[in-house]
């Protein structure tokens, strides 16, 4: 884990440590000597948790990758992509993972000589653009390669955002003159600086849009001074850097707000705290530590009467939940680790209970007051209930 703190500390002059990649090939080709390539191991097998840092890092597990009869298209492949990701950075020019796909093969298409690279399917050439990362040590957006995604959508009265932008104009937000309008942050939130016109009490982070949107819609940005966030399902590089970045520059207590079920847990609300396996090089800058799970929790559904659903194991999406839970408990060190135990203690109660319950169930508690589920939460962050 120090070792990669120390890489992501330098700016990495990726064309130079490109260039002695590519002669430190040749000059194994030369010498009759089988080229290697080495990148971090992106996996939950590698992955730490220390609870001082707060997301998942790497370990020392690497994925080695020599040449021969089976190795030689990934390695042409890499030597491929890298070239036309460098000319890309010289000129400044930004991608998708889709476009670079298609680049690839037009210049395939137009170069016989390159017709054994080409790749039958997107998922082939993102797996090389994934790996000179991991390779390189070096974010995705780094490589001037960005994901078509975006960050959740955000409503406030007191905050102010300020882009810098790629000519080095400034673009200055103020999201109390949105209206209905949500601000939704791109994908590279460090280009990004807050302000608050007044002190921001809390961050709520919604699972579902369209209850955030619901929210919002009866005024609770307006009765709170806060930032409310929709995180549309699983966050996205977007949302987890967004949230970061107020983390970092708002520094509020941040709360998610979300289903009770192992789905959630694992894939939503663990992904948000602390990153992903996939993504061990990058969880530094995309991931929200210190978010409070606000709920649903166990003891909610007793509390306020919430309607649940009884999780059936013959519906496949369900069995690998559990499934997924199970593995999690056992090999997970996020839920392995002692300070998570409360984390690690509702997913063992929904093995146990094999039960599910929205965020929206909340609505059901008192029908003919529209904003209850304001109060609830309110309530909920004010007495302490979270973990």
């Amino acid at each position: 884990m120090s070792g990669l703190m120390k890489v992501r500390e330098l700016k990495i002059d990726i064309p130079k440590e490109a260039r002695l990649l590519a002669e430190k090939m040749l000059s194994d080709l030369e010498k009759s000597k089988r080229p290697v390539l080495e990148a971090v191991k992106a996996a939950l097998d590698n992955a730490e948790y220390d609870p001082k840092v707060g997301y998942l890092t790497p370990g020392d597990k690497i994925v080695r990758t020599e040449l021969n009869v089976s190795s030689v298209q990934k390695l042409a492949r890499v030597v491929f992509i890298l070239e036309i990701i460098l000319r890309n950075l010289e000129i400044g020019s930004v991608n998708t993972k889709r476009e670079l796909y298609y680049i690839s093969k037009g210049l395939i298409k137009s170069d016989k000589f390159l017709r054994p690279l080409d790749f039958e399917d997107q998922g082939e050439s993102d797996s090389i653009i994934d790996f000179i990362g991991d390779m390189l040590r070096v974010y995705r957006e780094e490589l001037n390669c960005f994901a078509n995604d975006r960050g959740g959508q955000t409503y406030s009265q007191q905050l102010v955002v300020t882009e810098t932008l790629p000519d080095g104009d400034k673009a200055v937000v103020d999201l109390s003159s949105l209206g209905t309008t949500p601000f939704q942050p791109k994908n590279k939130p460090q280009s990004l600086k807050l302000k608050a016109k007044k002190k921001i009490d809390f961050i709520l982070v919604v699972e579902s849009e369209g209850t955030a949107n619901t929210l919002q819609t009866m005024g609770f940005t307006k009765r709170n001074n806060c930032v409310l966030i929709g995180a549309q399902g699983v966050p996205s590089n977007g949302v987890r850097g967004w949230c970061k970045l107020l983390e970092d520059q708002i520094g509020a207590p941040m709360y998610f707000f979300g289903d009770l079920d192992a789905y959630t847990l694992q894939n939503i609300y663990r992904t948000l705290k602390a990153g992903s396996a996939a993504s061990l090089i990058r969880n530094a800058d995309f991931s929200a530590p210190d978010v409070k799970f606000l709920g649903v929790l166990p003891d909610d559904v007793k509390r306020y009467d919430l309607p649940y659903y009884k999780v059936k194991e013959s519906d496949p999406s369900e069995a690998r939940a559990l499934k997924k839970a199970k593995d999690a408990l056992e090999n997970d060190p996020f839920f392995l680790d002692k300070k998570n135990k409360g984390l690690s203690d509702i997913l063992r109660w929904l093995i146990k209970e094999k039960v599910r319950c929205e965020q929206q169930s909340f609505f059901s508690v008192d029908p003919k007051d529209p904003i209850k589920t304001e109060k609830i939460i309110l309530e909920k962050i004010k007495a302490g209930r979270f973990i």
